[in-house]
């Protein structure tokens, strides 16, 4: 490919609304266009880049007897219906009509589609197990679309669904996708995804894990213990707290004036926000219930352990002034009839708290919930903290990391198949529900992220397995015979021998040819100009500036070939030193 004719303009400048490096580079690069909110067009380096995901993704499916299929973009409602989340789901999902009145969806996961493919075709036993693939064009009407492709509206997603006639069938296959997935990323050149026990959300089942890429740009909270090596996405992170008593005290109801905050009440009671009960409230959105959390004063709401204990979906409460609730005065004492509680562990065991009393400018406090509130009972509805207790070997060694979702695996269960009444009849006649499993990974996401992980302040450094050629050309002095016809016979030389390579024989200046190589990131540089040539020599380079080389003319082919296989041998290393770990 000769650089002159590539498409997608490479720039200086770094666009003012790009947040993380990822997103300017992949603009400045000419990888892709702004097209609206979350929505991107791929010029031809990064669809030549995520291409080579795909394949890596493919190889590794079909290695664990997955079979490629397609569903459709746009699917019925009924669909939907039949499992129950059309309604369910919020306003990510994209509902419409079409010209004959029909309610459709735009396919943002395709649990519903995959069990409506083969529930006719899986009516015996004898057909399991078996998992179905696709690479698809979603599209989610994600809220806060952000970071460039880390986080979008439209994109490319593989997923895969497995189905199973036990649970143990499943846990045996889940492991096999868990590795593959491991695989993946490795061959993809980021080893170092780590993988976290997640919600499930709205894809329902009872086990899942995410696999993240560790940082800063990321926009999980990511709970780790470096002791024990326990790993979970904040949102399932198990809380932990082992509380001071403190000294059982009367309850009495006290005047705080305008002290509608933590901080507020703190200051003017003089007392300790560790001793101090925080109303958070919450709407249900069937409803509009009011739904409050009271948790200890320095600790924050867990949205998502919330809304899995109501059992539905919640928002942000807007309280009025004909509302039972009393704004910055609610506390767990001589609560209204008309709104739910629920308590968190954080404030288990502290004999005196101070809370709202549900009165206008009044607190209480020597608040003792055991002895004050009847039936008392605490759930998990916190975040964890930094330097908090782990759940897993009780060391007070949690750190908190930022990191991106690149992939996720859930056992979904019998959610989809019951809903939608997809049976088999067993070896005894009798009739049961297919056991299911669920794996994604978001394309653009994962060639976002490795961009993120793999730059450095002039352009991508792309692993050699994804990137968008293996080898970059640059003749210095086009106009210089010498240069030019060298540099055309290392390149057709290598063309010939199946390598990828970039070409660029424009009469530019050496700085703008040199910027660009930078910005497109390919791993081995090839520089021909007139003053190597002088030698006989031609300078060879990886883009991550480990090797630097003057190399012979007439050796110069043979030395990019064993360079090329020496970078695909260290991605390779990692899987094999993988394998080995869980061999």
């Amino acid at each position: 490919m000769k650089l002159a004719n590539l498409t997608g303009q490479r720039f200086k400048e770094r666009p003012a609304d790009c947040v993380v490096d990822s997103h300017a580079l992949m603009l400045r690069g000419g990888f892709m266009k702004y097209v609206g909110n979350g929505i991107y067009s791929e010029f031809p380096a990064l669809r030549r880049i995520t291409s080579k995901i795909e394949n890596i993704i493919r190889k590794e499916m079909n290695a664990i007897d997955g079979q490629e299929v397609l569903f459709p973009v746009v699917l019925p409602a009924s669909l939907w219906e039949e499992s129950g989340r059309y309604k369910s789901v919020g306003n990510e999902l994209v509902r419409f009509k079409d010209r004959n009145g029909s309610n459709h969806v735009l396919g943002m996961t395709h649990e519903e589609a995959a069990v409506q493919l083969v529930r006719e075709y899986a009516q015996s036993y004898t057909k399991y197990p078996f998992m179905i693939y696709q690479v698809q064009r979603k599209f989610r009407d994600e809220a806060r679309p952000r970071a460039g492709m880390i986080r979008v509206r439209e994109f490319t997603m593989k997923d895969a669904y497995s189905f199973h006639t036990s649970q143990e069938d499943l846990d045996k296959y889940y492991e096999l996708c868990f590795q593959a997935y491991n695989r993946i990323f490795q061959k993809a050149g980021v080893p170092q995804v780590i993988t976290v026990k997640s919600d499930s959300g709205m894809m329902g089942g009872s086990v899942s894990h995410e696999y993240m890429l560790l940082t800063p740009a990321g926009e999980d909270s990511i709970v780790i213990c470096d002791e024990c090596g326990y790993r979970s996405n904040m949102e399932a992170a198990e809380n932990k707290v082992i509380n001071n008593e403190g000294i059982e005290e009367e309850l009495k109801c006290v005047e705080t004036p305008g002290c509608k905050t933590i901080q507020d009440v703190c200051a003017f009671l003089k007392s300790d926000v560790l001793s101090s009960c925080k109303a958070v409230v919450y709407q249900k959105n069937s409803d509009d219930k009011f739904v409050v959390a009271f948790v200890r004063g320095d600790y924050e709401v867990n949205e998502t352990k919330l809304k899995n204990i109501v059992g539905e979906e919640i928002h942000t409460a807007v309280i009025t002034a004909d509302d039972c609730l009393n704004a910055g005065y609610i506390g767990p004492y001589n609560f209204p009839e008309e709104a739910q509680f629920y308590l968190d562990i954080s404030l288990k065991g502290i004999k005196s708290l101070v809370a709202g009393a549900n009165k206008e400018g009044y607190h209480y406090t020597g608040l003792n919930l055991e002895r004050d509130l009847e039936n008392v009972n605490y759930v998990d509805i916190s975040k964890v903290k930094e330097g908090g207790i782990c759940p897993c070997c009780g060391r007070q060694s949690i750190t908190i990391k930022r990191g991106i979702e690149v992939g996720n695996i859930f056992q979904l269960g019998t959610k989809y198949t019951k809903t939608m009444d997809m049976r088999y009849t067993d070896e005894n006649g009798k009739t049961n529900y297919p056991v299911m499993g669920c794996y994604g990974i978001g394309i653009g996401r994962l060639a976002a992220s490795i961009c993120e992980e793999c730059h450095d302040e002039y352009g991508p450094v792309w692993p050699i397995t994804i990137a968008p050629w293996e080898v970059h050309i640059c003749c210095l002095r086009a106009d210089d015979e010498e240069t030019k016809k060298t540099a055309d016979g290392l390149y057709n030389s290598l063309l010939n021998d199946g390598i990828e390579v970039i070409y660029d024989d424009r009469k530019t200046r050496p700085g703008e040819m040199f910027s660009d190589a930078d910005l497109i990131g390919v791993p081995i540089r090839v520089i021909v100009s007139p003053r190597n040539l002088k030698e006989s020599c031609v300078e060879i380079t990886t883009r991550d500036k480990s090797i630097k080389e003057m190399v012979p003319v007439e050796k110069a082919a043979g030395y990019i070939k064993d360079l090329r296989l020496k970078l695909f041998a260290e991605i390779e290393s990692h899987v094999e030193a993988y394998k080995q770990e869980t061999m």
